[in-house]
């Protein structure tokens, strides 16, 4: 055990996580030259390019130091806020973590939150300047913003250039020195923690975990602390570049477990693996079960697609099962599925995973989160609303509760007056507000989670130019004042476009729909009528107005009364055809409702 080093890279997006991760790799000669290629341990397609981190990978690499072999198990994470729960799992799972800052960009946003969830779980921290040899780097700097950061000493930074191969060795050296060696205790009765899971399509879930106490054989009936299940370890191994098996994983190691389960929601991020005969007399603490915070319809484009929707549904759950989904119908979208996601990115990359390996085209409904309704006859009890058509009825309604985040914001100081405005428009309560250099200032607010969940982030890009960087976490429900606004159209209400929203904002919103909704529309034959309602009160109106052939053309000169004979004929006309005439909304309609402020 003591041979062995645990450890993970946390770094904000675009910092050279992966880069140095491929560095290592060659370094150690995990991975020979033919199997070499950019960003190694991203192998979806989506990864590549986006340059993100979506699923966390371990690989196990041995480094040779004063001639004893030692063996290093990288747990790589995801860098993105929505994945925090599978990141804080990841750091649970090591003893030490490099802080990955970019000499060129200085620390953001998710390098802070990323620090904190090490921290707390007491890992020894190695910083790493990366991209040093940029042209724009600012060593010096950026070594200060670590300094008041982490309170480290200046020699204890080290400098590399994941790119080039520059400081690769010292980093290896530095993670024997300085990173301690896992302790447990082999002979006591198993502890493994889980810390991911993917699908296999051949042989079912494979897990990883890292033994934390006692020694996994192969072969032995295991369980499964917090769901309960026994299976058996049909193979054990660890973590090459290609799977390892082997015989038995003592504490301190990482390592894999294939047991035949099919079902993604039976392996759960956090849980703990102890043999059925001899179980351990708690699980490992931290576990819990990941809760949806955006919620968004989904329905095919073609209705008599719905069937191949739930099909491929739910083959993504099988590879990510913080995926929750349920049916549901709409009048104007027909048949689809109410889903659960994890935020605005891991929607985002549903959504395009289902048009890449599934060929499903999607319509998509306004993304809001989910509300505790609480009603008068029973004050105490709490009702879930995820969907404005589950919307109590208000003259029942005691009080509606909403889910707040603790927002951090950094950001350059020309843009904090910029940056400011647009949190206290989306209704945020400035909380600190402290300058990490003469030129940078971390902002932190407590805001609404649905607000965000729009356009926030687009607009804070483009305010500060692209230079901020944006970091949340939950902070739990606050009272709030909400109303449903409906959007009319003739009269009758097109569930798919409903939304909940602040009583304060629903003027507004209600306002910028129905002018969205007058540009997409195409016209009719008829007038349409576009409405926001809420409840019976009508509040903005938009008048489509009808297409009309000039039936006056014909008469020249006579009498007004002849003229005024044709219009009213005509007028009766389209009365009659819109009381038989039904709107058909475009696909663009459904999606201009995100983009509100365009």
């Amino acid at each position: 055990m003591k041979n062995i080093r645990n450890f993970c890279i946390i770094a904000h997006i675009d910092h050279g996580k992966s880069t140095l991760a491929d560095r290592l790799l060659d370094s150690t000669k995990t991975v020979t030259e033919r199997e070499k290629k950019e960003q190694l341990l991203d192998d979806m397609d989506l990864e590549r390019e986006r340059g993100i981190t979506i699923k966390s990978h371990a690989i196990q690499m041995v480094h040779e130091k004063d001639g004893t072999d030692y063996v290093f198990n990288l747990i790589d994470t995801p860098g993105h806020v929505d994945f925090s729960y599978e990141v804080s799992r990841a750091i649970a799972a090591c003893e030490g973590a490099l802080l990955i800052v970019d000499a060129a960009q200085g620390i953001q946003a998710q390098t802070i939150s990323n620090l904190y969830l090490a921290l707390e779980h007491d890992l020894e921290i190695i910083p790493v300047l990366n991209k040093i040899d940029l042209p724009s780097a600012n060593p010096e700097e950026v070594k200060d913003q670590i300094i008041d950061l982490i309170g480290c000493e200046d020699e204890d930074i080290l400098l590399a250039s994941a790119k080039t191969g520059l400081g690769i060795q010292e980093i290896l050296d530095t993670i024997v020195d300085r990173i301690p060696h896992p302790v447990g205790d082999e002979e006591a009765p198993l502890q493994a923690l889980i810390f991911d899971s993917v699908f296999n399509p051949y042989r079912g879930i494979e897990a990883f975990f890292k033994v934390v106490n006692g020694t996994l054989k192969s072969g032995e009936k295991v369980k499964f602390m917090n769901t309960g299940k026994t299976y058996f370890a049909d193979e054990i191994g660890v973590l090459k570049l290609k799977q390892q098996p082997v015989k038995e994983i003592k504490a301190g190691n990482v390592g894999y477990i294939i047991s035949g389960i099919k079902e993604a929601k039976e392996v759960k991020v956090g849980d703990t693996i102890t043999v059925a005969e001899r179980p351990a007399d708690k699980a490992i603490s931290g576990f819990e079960d990941v809760k949806p915070m955006v919620f968004a319809g989904i329905y095919p484009v073609d209705t008599e697609e719905f069937e191949e929707l739930r099909a491929s549904l739910e083959k993504l759950q099988l590879n990510d099962a913080s995926l929750t989904f349920e049916p549901e119908s709409s009048v104007a979208l027909g048949f689809g599925f109410r889903c659960g996601f994890l935020g605005m990115l891991h929607m985002e990359i549903i959504q395009e995973r289902l048009e890449r390996e599934f060929n499903m085209t999607v319509i998509t409904t306004v993304p809001n989160v989910s509300y505790y309704a609480y009603m008068k006859k029973t004050p105490d009890v709490r009702e879930i609303v995820t969907n404005p058509t589950e919307f109590p009825d208000p003259t029942k309604l005691d009080r509606m509760e909403e889910p707040y985040i603790k927002a951090q914001i950094i950001t350059k100081s020309d843009y904090v007056g910029a940056v400011m405005n647009l949190c206290i428009e989306k209704r945020g309560i400035l909380k600190n507000q402290t300058y990490l250099t003469s030129e940078r200032v971390e902002l932190s607010f407590d805001m609404p989670l649905a607000e965000i969940v729009f356009d926030f982030y687009d607009r804070l890009k483009s305010i500060s130019r692209g230079y901020a960087s944006f970091d949340y976490h939950p902070i739990g429900y606050v009272e709030s004042e909400l109303s449903k606004v409906d959007i009319m159209l003739n009269g009758e209400i097109v569930d798919a476009l409903s939304a909940l929203v602040h009583r304060s904002n629903a003027y507004d919103i209600g306002k910028k729909i129905c002018e969205k909704l007058k540009e997409l529309i195409p016209r009719q034959q008829f007038m349409i009528a576009i409405q926001a309602a809420i409840g019976a009160k009508i509040i903005a109106r938009e008048t489509l107005s009808a297409l009309r052939k000039d039936v006056t053309a014909k008469c020249y000169g006579g009498d007004i009364s002849r003229k005024r004979k044709l219009l009213e004929k005509q007028k009766a006309g389209k009365k009659r055809m819109r009381q038989v005439g039904n709107v058909e909304i475009p696909q663009e309609a459904f999606l201009a409702v995100l983009k509100l402020n365009d």
